[in-house]
Order: C-alpha cells, then sequence, then structure tokens
C-alpha cells in the first residue's frame, strides 16, 4: 500500500522556512498516496520561481520547465501517455503573469490533468517584486509609491474561462487542501486549484493570521452548491476571493481527450521495451 513518505526523496527544500510551499508539497504527496499513485505514475511539472522548485522535491516523474510554460509541457506529456497522473504546478507570476494565455486556454481545453498554483501576491524568487495577484495599493521594490492596478481575479477567470473544476485552498489548512488535490486528481477533466501560500519574506501584508481572519470556507456555507456555476461566481465576488474549498465542479463535460477522434488508447511509447546497454548507450552518443 502506497504512503505519502514513498513521494518523498532525498533532496530537501530550500525555501524560507515558514513558506507555505511546504504545505502545497506535503499536500501533493499526501493526496496521491491517498488516490492509490504509485511514485512511477505521477509526473509534476513545474515553471520558475520558487513554487517551480516543487517538482525536484517530489520522488515522482518530474520536469522543471521555464517561466510560464509548465502547462504546456504538462498537456503534451499527459497527451503522450493518458496512463500517467499529470500535476502541474507554479506561482501566482508563473500562471497569472507570461503564462496566463497557457492558463485560459488549458482551462477551457479540459485536458484531463491537475494545476497547482501556489499564490503568494508577490515575486518571491526576484526578491518582492508585485505581482499580478497583490492589491491595489500593495508597497513593494517595484511599487514604492503602491500598485495602481487592480489585483487579478484567478477564480472568475476561471469560471468565465469554462473550467469544469475550479477550487482554493490555504496552506495552513493542509486537511482540507489534501481533500482539494485529491478531488482534483479524481477529476475527468482539467482541475484548476489557487492555493494561498504566504510568502514569510517578502510579503508582510497577505500573512498567516490575516488570511485566517478574512478566509470563509465554503463548507460552512449552508446549502452551497458547486455545481451550479451561476451560484460560485456570485459567492466568490461577494467574498471577494477570499473562500476556500471546491468552488464549482462539472462531472458531465467530456474531457479533451474523449473528443479526439482517433485518440491512442495506450501510451505512445510502450513503457515495457527493452533496451540493452549496448543500445542505449549508442542512441545516447547521438545526443552528445
Amino acid at each position: 500500500m502506497v504512503t505519502f513518505k514513498d513521494f518523498r526523496n532525498n533532496v530537501k527544500p530550500n525555501w524560507c522556512p515558514g513558506c507555505g510551499d511546504f504545505s502545497v508539497q506535503a499536500a501533493i504527496q499526501r493526496a496521491a498516496a491517498n488516490v492509490g499513485i504509485q511514485p512511477h505514475d505521477l509526473a509534476v511539472i513545474s515553471g520558475i520561481g520558487c513554487s517551480g522548485r516543487i517538482s525536484g522535491y517530489i520522488h515522482s516523474y518530474g520536469f522543471h520547465g521555464i517561466h510560464g510554460r509548465a502547462l504546456p509541457i504538462a498537456q503534451g506529456l499527459k497527451m503522450a501517455n493518458k496512463d500517467l497522473h499529470v500535476i502541474a504546478s507554479g506561482g501566482d507570476g508563473d500562471g497569472f503573469a507570461i503564462g496566463i494565455g497557457h492558463t485560459i486556454h488549458s482551462i477551457r481545453r479540459n485536458i484531463d490533468m491537475t494545476y497547482v498554483v501556489m499564490d503568494n501576491q508577490i515575486y518571491g524568487l526576484t526578491k518582492g517584486q508585485t505581482s499580478p495577484r497583490s492589491a491595489e495599493g500593495f508597497k513593494t521594490k517595484s511599487t514604492p509609491g503602491g500598485a495602481i492596478e487592480p489585483s487579478l481575479k484567478p477564480l472568475e477567470l476561471a469560471l468565465t474561462s469554462g473550467a469544469t473544476f475550479v477550487a482554493q485552498g490555504f496552506s495552513s489548512d493542509i486537511k482540507e487542501l489534501t481533500a482539494i488535490i485529491e478531488a482534483g486528481i479524481n477529476h475527468k477533466g482539467f482541475a484548476f486549484i489557487n492555493v494561498f501560500s504566504p510568502c514569510v519574506t517578502y510579503n508582510k501584508v497577505n500573512t498567516y493570521d490575516w488570511f485566517k481572519e478574512n478566509l470563509t470556507k465554503l463548507s460552512n456555507v449552508e446549502g452551497y452548491d458547486h455545481t451550479n456555476r451561476e451560484e460560485a461566481m456570485r459567492v466568490v465576488m461577494e467574498n471577494e476571493g477570499l473562500v476556500t474549498g471546491i468552488i464549482y465542479q462539472n462531472e458531465n463535460a467530456p474531457s479533451y481527450q474523449e473528443q479526439v477522434p482517433g485518440y491512442a488508447p495506450t501510451p505512445l511509447v510502450d513503457q515495457n521495451l527493452k533496451m540493452s546497454e549496448k543500445e542505449f548507450n549508442t542512441l545516447l552518443q547521438d545526443f552528445m
């Protein structure tokens, strides 16, 4: 029986102590184990930024891509091998700035995979500049007088782009976050999961305490129906996006793969193909 320990490797994360990304990593590992995925059946694809390092910290297949390009790589991988469970990950800069075009088209395409965004409302790796998720008036090195642009709204963006699964978690609530990611993995289609993952070094506004005071759990909203897209949008807007839980899910929409004529029912590459050491070395020479 697989456990979350099977997804550990010997690489020690070098995130700042207290970074919310530690909990996101743990939640992905726990969710994968709860679903019953074996490490060799999971691929984690990441972009650039603090969050981009996560693909090297999980014992599974991994690919550290370039800024904003985790989703094209992840989609190609899933199309080539439908038997793999594919999780793409990145930060709010990765997904909502340079990569926002890929985010929107991935959502509407509805390929069967999961996308986890670690949203800390700032550029952390480059030492604390305003991101698309920084609030209006937010002061950083790049906006010393305060940001004049309004914050991008990822949940509203996902809902209007036709997402079939939209959820949001908080890294401090690992139990709920694990359950959300587990549901995203099980969803047959593109699962968009935004996670409030505080940057303890550069963001002194959107802290753990701030989120605890301002977040609303949808599980505490009486009668909330996450299958009703209009209700989902209304509740998100009324709470200014500060909600956690499964916001919307459409289990009846076909995935992209189900609609592609002649889509291969098996991986494009035979995973059981045996190659001798001599054959491997000969092949390797072609790339040296």
